[in-house]
C-alpha cells in the first residue's frame, strides 16, 4: 500500500484495532462473503475484557464466533437476517432479531434508529486516489461504514474491485489491517430433479428482454440452468453467483433490453466461488449498489419485464407466503422477498414468483398447506402474491378468488397431499 495513501492514518495489526471497541459499543461487521474474519476473531480474543457489545449484521459466510453461550456477557448479536450460524442463538434468546425489508436496512443507519459506533469492513486495497472496493459485499456493508463513527477496515489484497456505488475513501477508515487471504466461498449448491422442474416451470414464464432477480441455491441455479435458449437477459438483483457467469458467457444474459442500467449485471453483493470474485474483478459490466437503491421498489419496477423469483416454506390455500418461519421457530428473515416482488408487479409486463418444492422432510409434510403454522409469520401476503411455481406446476393467483387460488394451489401441491387439502379447503369454505 502505498505509503502516501496513508499517511496519517493508523495501520495495525487485528489485535490493536479491535483495542478501539469499547463495552457498549453497537459494531456492525461486514457479512456475506466479505466477512473480515481476522477482525472478528481479533474481537472475541477480547471478549473478557468486554461487555454488552451489540452484534449487528446481515446473513455471513462461515461460523459466527460471538453466539458462543459462554460469551453471553460480553455480546449480544443483533440479526438483520437469520443464517445458520446465529439461529440457534436467535431460537435460544441469547441474540436478537429486527425484523426489517432490505431495501431499508441502510435507513435504520443513516436516520439513527440503529447508530453504530464501529463498522467492521472488508475492502480491496486503495487505488492511486485512495478510493477502495467493498468488493463482495456492498448491498449494507457500505451504509454501514458510511454512518458509523470508527471505521476499522481489513485492507485484503485478494478483494475483488467492483465497480458501481462500491467505494470508500481511504480517509474513512480509523484502522487499516492488511491481509491477503482467501475470501469465504458459498459455491452453488447440488441442483436435484425437483430444482429443475420448478427451474422448467420457471423458465417457460421467462421472456426474452426480461430482467431477473435470482438468489443462490438449487432452484435458483435451476432456472439459470434451463435460460440457455433465451436471449437478450438482464440482472438486476440483490445477490448473484456462479450461475449468471455461464450465461453472460454464452450471450444470453447480455442486458441490451434492460430499462435502465443497459448492459449492466446490478446486484448489491455476491455469493460465490472464487471463480465468480475473479469474474467481477474490474468488471465494467457488473455494478455493485447498496441495498436502498438496489432493492428499491420503485427503482425495481422501473424495468420492464421484471421477473422476481423468490422462494418460501410454506404457503396457505388462499396465497399466504411464510419464507422466515418454521411455525414461531425463526429461521432466516424478509430478506429482499417483499421489495421485489412488489417492485416485480409494478413492472410493465412483471413477474413475481414465490418458487417452492412441494414437499419438505423427505415428502412426509406438504408445502401447500390449507393454513399457515402456527406462530407462522406472513412474509408476503396473499394480496402481493401473483405466481407459485412447484415441481407440478403453475398456480396464477392474481385477481383469483378463494375458490380459484384453493384450486389452483392443490393442482400444483404433491398428489399424495392434494384429497386432504381438498378436504381442508371445503371445511374452511374455500370450496
Amino acid at each position: 500500500m502505498p505509503r502516501s495513501l496513508t499517511a496519517g492514518r493508523r495501520e495495525m495489526t487485528a489485535e490493536e484495532a479491535v483495542e478501539l471497541i469499547e463495552s457498549n459499543h453497537r459494531v456492525y461487521i461486514g457479512g456475506g462473503c466479505g466477512v473480515p474474519i481476522p477482525l472478528l476473531y481479533a474481537l472475541v480474543a477480547r471478549a473478557s475484557e468486554l461487555r454488552n457489545v451489540e452484534i449487528i449484521h446481515m446473513l455471513t459466510a462461515g461460523e459466527d464466533p460471538t453466539t458462543a453461550p459462554e460469551l453471553a456477557s460480553s455480546f449480544r448479536h443483533n440479526a438483520l437476517f437469520i443464517g445458520h450460524n446465529t439461529r440457534r442463538a436467535v431460537n435460544e434468546g441469547r441474540a436478537d432479531f429486527t425484523p426489517i425489508f432490505l431495501s431499508e436496512i441502510p435507513k435504520l443507519f443513516r436516520k439513527g434508529i440503529l447508530p453504530l459506533d464501529v463498522a467492521m469492513i472488508q475492502v480491496s486495497p486503495p487505488d492511486r486516489h485512495g478510493f477502495c472496493s467493498l468488493g463482495v459485499e456492498v448491498g449494507c456493508t457500505l451504509p454501514a461504514a458510511r454512518t458509523a463513527k470508527i471505521v476499522i477496515a481489513e485492507v485484503n489484497a485478494r478483494m475483488p474491485r467492483t465497480l458501481g456505488d462500491s467505494f470508500i475513501h481511504i480517509s474513512r477508515l480509523t484502522a487499516l489491517v492488511e491481509s491477503d487471504r482467501p475470501l469465504l466461498e458459498l459455491p452453488q449448491g447440488e441442483t436435484n430433479s425437483v430444482a429443475q422442474a420448478i427451474g422448467r416451470h420457471i423458465a417457460e414464464l421467462i421472456p426474452d428482454g426480461a430482467t431477473l432477480q435470482l438468489g443462490i441455491g438449487a432452484i435458483p441455479d435451476a432456472v439459470l440452468s434451463n435460460l440457455h435458449g433465451k436471449r437478450h437477459l438482464g440482472i438486476h438483483t440483490e445477490l448473484f453467483s456462479d450461475g449468471v457467469i455461464d450465461l453472460v458467457e454464452s450471450g444470453v444474459i447480455d442486458g441490451e433490453l434492460k430499462t435502465i442500467h443497459q448492459g449492466k449485471v446490478v446486484a448489491g453483493f455476491i455469493l460465490g466461488s472464487q471463480r465468480c470474485f475473479d469474474w467481477a474483478h474490474n468488471n465494467a459490466m457488473v455494478e455493485m449498489h447498496p441495498t436502498d437503491y438496489v432493492n428499491d421498489p420503485f427503482v425495481i419496477a422501473q424495468h420492464k419485464n421484471m421477473v422476481a423469483v423468490n422462494s418460501a416454506l410454506q404457503v396457505d390455500l388462499t396465497g399466504q407466503v411464510c419464507a422466515d418461519s418454521i411455525g414461531a421457530r425463526l429461521y432466516s428473515g424478509v430478506g429482499g422477498q417483499v421489495d421485489f416482488i412488489r417492485g416485480a408487479s409494478r413492472s410493465e409486463g412483471g413477474i413475481p414468483i414465490i418458487a417452492i418444492s412441494s414437499t419438505a422432510r423427505d415428502g412426509t409434510i406438504s408445502r401447500i398447506v390449507p393454513t399457515l403454522d402456527v406462530g407462522a409469520g406472513v412474509v408476503t401476503s396473499r394480496y402481493d402474491v401473483h405466481f407459485v411455481v412447484t415441481e407440478y406446476g403453475v398456480a396464477d393467483l392474481y385477481g383469483r378468488t378463494l375458490a380459484q387460488r384453493a384450486h389452483a394451489l392443490i393442482n400444483i401441491a404433491h398428489p399424495a397431499f392434494r384429497e386432504q387439502l381438498t378436504e381442508a379447503a371445503k371445511k374452511l369454505h374455500y370450496i
